[in-house]
C-alpha cells in the first residue's frame, strides 16, 4: 500500500514485521541489528526482462558494442582471436544505426580479413547475423535458400552474409558452443552485477532445456543467490518437461512460462507491421511463429498450467497475440500472459490488453535508444502507438518493467531514467521521446518490484517489504530520482532471503 516504515525484523530469511523503529526494538531481539544510516530500504529489484545466458555468452565472445564503423568490428575481431587463440570468432553487439553509413552491413570485408575461419557476429537485439562466405559455404546457403520466418538477404543475387531472425538457425549447429563452465562463471559476474544495482530477481526471457541443468548446478553449489523465473522456449523437450514437472520450482529456479517468438526486431526489420515499412516498402516483417502453432502452444500452456510470455514488436504481431490470448482469458481470467516489449501497437487495439487481461512486459531504454531512427522505421503516425508505456498501464492497470540485457545495460537507474525523463544515457532527445507516454518513478518501481512479482506468480514470496515474504530488499545509497547523475547509483547493501549479498564497503 506505499507506506513507509522504520524498521523490519527478519527470522529465518523472512520477514516477522514492519513498524516503527522503537516498538520493533522493543518487541524482538536479535543477534544482528542493522542501522540503514537513514538511507531509503525497498524491496529487491526484479528485472522482468533479461537474459542471464545470452549476457553469458556475450561477455565469452568479441565484445561488438558500441562499434562505430565496421572498420572498428574487424580490429575487436581481430583481437578477440589473438587473445583467445580460437579458431572461430562469435561476435555480439554491432548496430548499423551508430555508423556514419547507417545501413545493414553486408560481409566483403569480413571476407578480406577472415577467409578461412568461422564467423558469426550478432546484431545487438539478437535478431540478425552477419557470417561470412567460409560459414555460408559449410552450412550450404545459397541464393535459393528459403526458411520460413526468416531472410537470407541477398545483392546482386548473391547472399551478403546477413541472416535475419529464423535464417540464423541455419548456420547454429556449426557454431562452436561454449562450456557450461565457461557460461556459469560468466553467470556468477553477471550476478555481482546486478547485486551492485540492487537487483535481486530475473525473468530469464528464453532457455534451451539443457540450460536448465545451468542453473540447478550453480544453486546446488550455492552460488546462485538470485531469483530466477525461467521461461523455455517452446521446444519438443521443454514441453516434455513442462508435461512431466508442471509447474517447477527448485529453491530460487521457477520455471512455469514459455518464451514465444511472434516476430523479430525494428532495427532488423524483422518486426511484423500491418503496413509495409516507411523506409522499406517492399517489407511488413517476419512472422516468426505461425498462428497455428502459437495456438498449439496457448492450449499447451492452459492444459499445464503455464504462463505464455510472447515476444511482440510491430503492430500486425501485438494484434495477432491479442487475439490468441482472448482464448487464455476466456479459458482463466488470471491467466497472466505476458506480451514481452509490445513496442508498436494499434491504437485500436489497446483496449484488448484491459478485455483480456494481458501482462505488458516493457523495456523503457528500448524508447531511447530506438528514438533515433525508429521514425524511419515507421513514419510518424505510427509513432502515436510505439513504446507507449502509460497506456498500456492505463488498460491494463500494472507493467512488468525490465531492461532486455544484454541488448541494453543492466543499470536499472537508466531504465528509471528513460521511463520517467524519456531521456537517454546522454539526456536526449533535450524534450524527452514522446514524453505523454512518460511513467512516474513510483510506477517504475513497481514495475521492478510488486508488478514484477505478480507477473512471475511470486505475489506471495517477495516484490513488496510485508511481513510473511522473503526479506529480499535493497538499501540505496541515495534517494531514487531520475535524474542523470543517479544513474551511476548503486547500492549501499544487497540481502536476499535475509542474507547479505553485497555490501559497497566490503569491496
Amino acid at each position: 500500500n506505499n507506506q513507509v516504515h522504520e524498521a523490519m525484523a527478519i527470522k529465518d530469511g523472512k520477514i516477522v514485521e514492519v513498524g516503527p523503529e522503537r516498538q520493533i526494538l522493543n518487541k524482538y531481539k536479535c543477534d544482528e541489528e542493522i542501522d540503514a544510516q537513514g538511507k531509503d530500504v525497498y524491496p529487491g529489484l526484479t528485472d522482468a526482462h533479461g537474459h542471464l545466458i545470452a549476457y553469458a555468452e556475450q561477455k565469452l565472445s568479441a565484445d561488438l558494442v558500441g562499434s562505430k564503423s565496421f572498420e572498428e568490428i574487424i580490429v575487436r575481431c581481430d583481437k578477440y582471436r589473438s587473445h583467445s587463440n580460437k579458431k572461430f570468432i562469435i561476435g555480439r553487439g554491432w548496430d548499423q544505426s551508430l555508423w556514419n553509413e547507417k545501413e545493414l552491413p553486408t560481409n566483403e570485408k569480413l571476407n578480406a580479413a577472415f577467409p578461412s575461419i568461422l564467423v558469426c557476429l550478432q546484431r545487438v537485439d539478437g535478431h540478425a547475423v552477419l557470417v561470412n562466405d567460409y560459414l555460408l559455404k559449410k552450412a550450404g546457403i545459397t541464393a535459393n535458400t528459403k526458411i520460413d520466418g526468416g531472410e537470407v538477404v541477398l545483392k546482386n543475387g548473391k547472399p551478403t552474409g546477413l541472416l535475419v531472425d529464423n535464417a540464423i538457425n541455419l548456420v547454429q549447429k556449426y557454431l562452436p558452443q561454449f562450456s557450461h563452465k565457461d557460461i556459469s562463471e560468466a553467470i556468477l559476474d553477471i550476478q555481482y552485477e546486478l547485486f551492485q544495482y540492487g537487483i535481486t530477481g530475473v525473468h530469464e526471457a528464453g532457455i534451451e532445456n539443457n540450460e536448465i541443468a545451468i542453473f540447478k548446478k550453480l544453486i546446488e553449489r550455492d552460488k546462485l543467490k538470485i531469483n530466477v523465473y525461467a521461461m523455455l522456449l517452446p521446444t519438443k523437450k521443454n514441453r516434455e518437461f513442462a508435461s512431466k514437472h508442471g509447474k517447477y520450482r527448485y529453491k530460487n529456479l521457477s520455471i512455469r512460462s514459455f518464451k514465444v517468438y511472434a516476430d523479430g526486431a525494428l532495427g532488423s526489420r524483422g518486426a511484423l507491421l500491418k503496413k509495409p515499412y516507411s523506409d522499406a516498402n517492399h517489407s511488413h516483417g517476419l512472422l516468426l511463429t505461425s498462428v497455428i502453432e502459437m495456438k498449439e502452444i496457448t492450449d499447451f500452456c492452459l492444459k499445464n498450467g503455464y504462463q505464455m510470455n510472447t515476444h511482440g514488436i510491430g503492430d500486425s504481431a501485438n494484434a495477432l497475440i491479442l487475439d490468441i490470448y482472448k482464448k487464455a482469458y476466456e479459458t482463466n481470467p488470471d491467466h497472466r500472459f505476458r506480451v514481452e516489449h509490445a513496442q508498436v501497437i494499434d491504437p485500436l487495439d489497446f483496449e484488448k490488453f484491459a478485455a483480456f487481461a494481458v501482462f505488458p512486459s516493457v523495456q523503457p531504454t528500448h524508447a531511447v535508444s530506438d528514438q533515433r531512427w525508429v521514425e524511419a522505421r515507421l513514419g510518424k503516425k505510427r509513432l502515436k502507438g510505439a513504446y507507449a508505456y502509460k497506456s498500456l498501464l492505463t488498460q491494463f492497470g500494472m507493467l512488468a518493467i525490465g531492461t532486455d540485457f544484454p541488448v541494453e545495460q543492466t543499470n536499472p537507474f537508466l531504465t528509471i531514467h528513460a521511463a520517467v525523463e524519456r531521456k537517454n544515457a546522454e539526456n536526449l532527445p533535450m524534450d524527452g521521446f514522446l514524453k505523454s507516454e512518460a511513467l512516474s518513478i513510483e510506477e517504475v518501481m513497481y514495475g521492478m518490484t510488486k508488478w514484477a512479482a505478480f507477473a512471475s506468480f511470486d505475489e506471495n514470496r517477495f516484490g513488496t517489504l510485508t511481513k510473511g515474504k522473503q526479506a529480499t530488499f535493497v538499501i540505496f545509497e541515495n534517494k531514487i530520482e531520475s535524474n542523470p547523475i543517479f544513474q551511476q547509483n548503486f547500492s549501499w547493501k544487497t540481502f536476499i532471503r535475509g542474507k547479505l549479498v553485497y555490501a559497497s564497503d566490503e569491496l
